[in-house]
């Protein structure tokens, strides 16, 4: 089938662009790229489209193996695809846990024949309790791309200092999520004014910039690699600019709601805003919004959350934290920031790859179509009956945001928006 993307602007790292041109696609390979007009069997057309190598999410929960009922991969991959990514990160908090090969290659050969390519993490202790490190050579041989223990923070000092010891064995990364669960228990918001109002034990910032704080000292002692993921203080930020000035291999990345939302918004108990890291005061979402156009956050992430009704239609403080986002990533994204062409797809698509060590994908005639296709300047709204997660658990349905997927290419498959 001959699929033409008609007048797009290429975004590629550090190359300066501006010109419109026609991209023909044909078997997943890209055949021609002209400026003259191609003969097609479908085309993607609009006004203002933009094509990019395929985006990376390296935050997302799945449901698969154990809790299919939430989510399982071929939904996670069809919500990941309308939201344009390619290839996914999914955390290793699923029942059994992601810390066998046998699990990894399940996972991997799943998806290997669908739009978008997962590449597990596989849990850094096992059972991500943290107690005791997972074989993390044999799992890295197996398929692994990085460790971490999830929605779980690698709270013992001693793990993570043997971790990152490891991993440099052979360049892997440690990912972890910066969280002090004794300072933060029982907490179901950020702490502050409006925790206070309404009656809610708080989390307080020190939670997480005090193991931000600990673990880049033991970063400093051990070297490695060490990714933060899911940001959400101005403290830890700053921690981790004066980090990076120093040359520590250090990097982090931010869910895009929290771009876009505040505490606030938890006036209405409404479970959808419950999330962890909790929504941050207005103050802290600018600072969010300034970060990521600076580079200090190196990484937008989806932070993809599914959750069954069962699970979230409950009292605020009885309901899980999460909500689901690999749909509108970009569109909050593009909203809420005024990031550049190239900041945008930096931090949705180059800065991911580089953390990974994955190959940046070639846009040239005779190579294999790794695409998204996108528009910044169309409205986006995500209404309920085009989720494709299994679990509906999102404050955004209804939300008009600005930024729309027109296209992805991908592992000979492609996915094209219908309006």
């Amino acid at each position: 089938m001959k699929i033409l993307i008609r007048s797009a602007e290429i975004i590629e790292p550090n190359k300066k662009s501006g010109s419109k041109l026609n991209l023909l696609v044909e078997d997943g390979e890209i055949k021609q790229i002209t400026d003259q007009d191609v003969k097609a069997d479908q085309v993607v057309d609009g006004n203002n489209l933009l094509v990019s190598a395929g985006w990376v999410d390296m935050n997302a929960g799945m449901g698969d193996p154990g809790l299919e009922h939430k989510e399982d991969i071929e939904s996670f991959v069809a919500s990941a695809s309308s939201g344009g990514y390619t290839e996914l990160l999914c955390l290793p908090n699923t029942k059994p846990v992601i810390q066998t090969k046998d699990i990894i290659t399940y996972i991997k050969t799943r998806s290997g024949c669908l739009l978008a390519e997962i590449h597990p993490i596989a849990a850094l202790t096992l059972n991500n309790k943290g107690e005791e490190l997972s074989e993390m050579i044999d799992l890295y041989k197996a398929g692994a791309i990085a460790f971490s223990d999830g929605i779980n923070p690698i709270w013992h000092s001693d793990i993570l200092l043997k971790s990152l010891q490891y991993t440099q064995k052979f360049d892997g990364l440690v990912i972890q999520r910066p969280e002090d669960r004794q300072l933060s228990a029982f907490g179901q918001m950020n702490e502050g004014i409006i925790s206070t109002q309404l009656g809610l034990k708080g989390i307080p910032a020190i939670s997480e910039e005090i193991v931000v704080m600990r673990d880049l000292r033991i970063l400093e002692y051990t070297g490695g690699k060490l990714h933060f993921s899911l940001i959400s203080t101005s403290g830890s930020l700053n921690l981790i600019k004066e980090a990076k000035k120093k040359g520590l291999k250090v990097t982090c990345d931010i869910a895009a709601y929290m771009l876009a939302l505040d505490d606030s918004t938890l006036d209405t108990f409404d479970t959808n805003y419950k999330v962890n890291p909790p929504l941050r005061d207005k103050k802290q979402v600018e600072v969010f919004r300034k970060a990521v156009k600076e580079g200090i956050i190196d990484v937008v992430v989806s932070g993809h959350r599914p959750h069954d009704m069962e699970s979230k239609n409950l009292e605020f403080d009885l309901a899980d934290f999460g909500i689901i986002g690999l749909q509108n990533t970009f569109a909050l994204t593009n909203t809420y920031t005024d990031l550049s062409d190239q900041d945008l797809v930096s931090r949705l698509c180059y800065k991911p790859r580089e953390i990974l060590n994955l190959p940046i994908p070639t846009i040239r005639e005779g190579e294999k179509a790794n695409l998204t296709v996108f528009d910044r300047s169309s409205d986006f709204v995500l209404e309920r009956k085009n989720i494709l997660s299994k679990s509906k658990n999102t404050p955004f349905v209804g939300v008009k945001m600005k930024g729309r997927v027109a296209a992805v290419f991908n592992q000979s498959k492609h996915y094209i928006h219908e309006e």
